[in-house]
């Protein structure tokens, strides 16, 4: 039956990206000896029906084929559910945009055990029964400390709801703010792609102490990284307030009390709007729902399952935004990044080089296909790592036994040399200091 609802080729290309992850799953990536923490997350997806084309069959389908035949999904809209995680003190992912899922505990039989529990858990969603299991996209191997230490496990899993008919998610308070279903088109738009800012002190400086925290804070200021900014067409917030000993904030952002700093901000916005006594609405206090890190680059692996295989666009080399600090760093990575592009284009065509004026640098089409020996090994017999802060993502077109995540391949020895560019950036500084207070000497020594 051919599709001409509100995205006809996602409905086309879904269905046989999803046969193709049931039937070819990605293998299973192994805990490092050091670290045997692992986590799972769900990727769940949903059509949402048309108006024109609502669907009156409410069972459940048992497979792929049949819930792709009816006529409500084929004139449907593919969408993600995402959340957004609740306030927590010293919690490393508070309030980012995440998938459905938590650590693997050991009640649970195995990885996917433990995706299907978290996201009944966190969400009330039994995806057992209401969906079905379509396969995992790339686990991968979270670290810390640039890159060099390993946290954790991620494992993906692919999960479809295959009736209409799905309960009102039962969202728990502690541990999300809200949900999303954000549609696949939206997510490939690139009207929606931005950049998200990051304190480094939040990031970097926290896993160093003394001096040489205050330091790199100082230095380094803000990390920029690629996102997405995201568009739901339903949402659901939590306005529960947990228990007073939880160390959980208030979960609706619309009704937290406002701040002195965020009074004045809005009596900065009305005099702007020319709004003193505040007779207009005023601006939302939720803000944009950013999309980046380690969750852009599992949604990102799946991306790049679909036409036009895009997906690395939506990613860059994280950077920094003080000028001197982005242009040593542009400098010493600049070859690096031509080597790394030379080695996945793999016959697709290159964007274009590295820009210093630009945000960061986008490297290729990622129709790239990389071959990975070992499973997910990496070509130094690592496994594969995503990085700064688990970013990551990666072309996977073609068999996924055999391919390797492009993103991966481009990270590998990039920490090393921004590390160095940090480095020569805090010499330059300091040199730059001492340049300053001995002109200032000599020139006092001259009175």
């Amino acid at each position: 039956m051919a599709a001409n609802g509100m995205a006809p080729h996602l409905i086309a290309h879904t269905h046989s990206i999803l046969k193709q992850l049931t039937s070819s799953p990605y293998p299973d990536l192994e805990s490092p000896e050091s670290v045997k923490r692992r986590a799972s997350v769900a990727f769940i997806i949903r059509i949402k029906p048309s108006y024109s084309h609502w669907p009156t069959n409410t069972d459940k389908a048992e497979s792929l084929d049949d819930f792709y035949a009816q006529d409500w999904v084929q004139h449907g809209d593919p969408e993600v559910l995402f959340i957004k995680r609740a306030s927590r003190k010293g919690d490393r992912w508070t309030s980012h945009i995440a998938l459905p899922g938590g650590k693997r505990d050991p009640e649970d039989a195995d990885d996917r055990a433990a995706a299907v529990r978290e996201a009944w858990e966190e969400v009330g969603l039994d995806v057992q029964e209401y969906g079905i299991e379509c396969g995992n996209l790339p686990q991968r191997l979270v670290t810390t400390h640039w890159g060099k230490k390993p946290l954790m496990v991620l494992c993906p899993f692919v999960f479809l709801l295959t009736t209409h008919t799905v309960p009102p998610l039962k969202l728990q308070p502690t541990e999300v703010a809200a949900t999303h279903w954000v549609p696949l088109r939206s997510l490939q738009a690139p009207a929606q792609r931005t950049v998200a800012f990051e304190d480094v002190s939040s990031r970097l400086a926290n896993q160093e102490t003394g001096v040489k925290k205050w330091m790199l804070s100082m230095i380094l200021g803000k990390m920029m990284f690629a996102a997405i900014n995201l568009l739901p067409t339903e949402s659901l917030h939590s306005a529960e307030t947990p228990a007073p000993d939880s160390g959980v904030q208030l979960q609706d952002n619309r009704h937290i009390p406002s701040t002195t700093l965020g009074r004045l901000r809005d009596l900065a916005s009305r005099l702007y709007r020319s709004d003193l006594f505040n007779q207009y609405s005023a601006p939302s206090k939720e803000g944009p729902l950013l999309l980046w890190g380690l969750t852009l680059g599992v949604v990102s692996d799946f991306l790049d399952l679909l036409p036009p295989h895009n997906a690395l666009t939506l990613w860059t080399y994280p950077t920094f935004t003080p000028l001197d600090v982005r242009l040593i760093v542009w400098l010493m990575t600049y070859r690096f990044k031509d080597r790394k592009r030379a080695e996945l284009q793999s016959g697709t065509a290159v964007l274009h080089k590295p820009a210093f004026g630009a945000v960061s640098e986008s490297l290729a089409n990622s129709a790239v296909m990389v071959e990975k020996p070992r499973g997910l090994e990496s070509e130094s017999g690592r496994p594969d790592e995503t990085g700064l802060h688990g970013l990551g993502s990666g072309s996977v077109v073609g068999d996924p036994k055999s391919r390797k995540a492009a993103v991966s391949t481009m990270l590998e020895g990039y920490y090393d040399i921004v590390r160095r560019a940090v480095g020569a950036a805090l010499v330059g500084r300091a040199s730059l200091l001492s340049l300053v207070l001995y002109m200032a000497w000599r020139r006092w020594r001259r009175r």
